[in-house]
């Protein structure tokens, strides 16, 4: 008995059958609906940076993010890479076995501002954590060094809440420079890259990091390790404001 969650092969040249054709409809409208709950779970998580970048400036006058970037594999690339992976076609199967088709890459200033994001991040109560790789303290061989944290955030449709699966990565400047010129150079040869230019990698990777060690310092030197509060005097208030809450609160003493 074939099974029912694959199509019917059938003979060369002949008609596509009716139960091809729907099966082949239910495979599109199921995979663009697992596109489409990732989206919004990637809004999310961007809804989440963006707030927490209006108050570190409002309460620290500082912005530890400097960029951030997301994407979703469509529907085509999902579906390779079920078949590359030997996974069923199902959103069962899918959503169980490839859990970066959402992914939100955060680049921030200094290495100290890459862990207080993540654990910022990652603590609030609707994210559940489901694996971290600390790839700043130990990186990857090549001299790859990034945070990734896959977490596990609920995105509420019509149909009721879905908890959806998002890849998230926190590195600085330098290693967002390094890992973009690495993944050039690997898809420009194939990935079969000449030993020199692995060997030219690894270095630039170690110059990368004595740069962030470097401008690390710099910053401790200059602002202090710590995220202080900075009280905010309301500048944008002027006297005749202040004096009529002066007054609004001593009435109503």
């Amino acid at each position: 008995m074939g099974d029912p969650t694959q199509p019917s092969v059938p003979a060369d040249g002949a008609p596509p059958q009716p139960e091809d054709v729907a099966f082949a409809r239910r495979i599109r409208k199921d995979f663009q609906r697992i596109q489409m709950e990732h989206e919004f779970a990637v809004d999310e998580v961007l809804t989440k940076v963006s707030i927490l970048r209006k108050e570190f400036l409002h309460l620290h006058r500082y912005n530890p993010i400097e960029h951030v970037a997301s994407r979703v594999k469509s529907p085509a690339s999902i579906l390779q890479k079920a078949a590359r992976l030997e996974i069923a076609p199902t959103p069962k199967a899918i959503r169980a076995h490839i859990r970066d088709i959402a992914g939100v890459r955060i680049t921030c200033s200094f290495i100290a501002d890459t862990y207080r994001v993540l654990d910022t991040l990652t603590s609030q109560t609707d994210v559940q954590v489901l694996q971290v790789k600390d790839y700043i303290t130990h990186p990857k061989p090549n001299g790859y060094k990034s945070l990734h944290a896959l977490i596990e955030i609920p995105v509420f449709l019509s149909t009721g809440p879905v908890s959806v699966t998002v890849e998230i990565q926190v590195r600085t400047i330098a290693m967002d420079f390094w890992a973009s010129l690495e993944h050039k150079i690997y898809y420009k040869y194939d990935g079969s890259v000449p030993a020199d230019l692995v060997t030219s990698l690894t270095e630039a990777a170690h110059l990368a990091d004595e740069l962030d060690q470097r401008m690390e310092e710099l910053h401790t030197e200059v602002r202090g390790a710590g995220w202080e509060r900075v009280e905010d005097d309301a500048p944008d208030m002027d006297e005749q404001m202040l004096m009529r809450l002066w007054n609004s609160a001593r009435t109503h003493r």
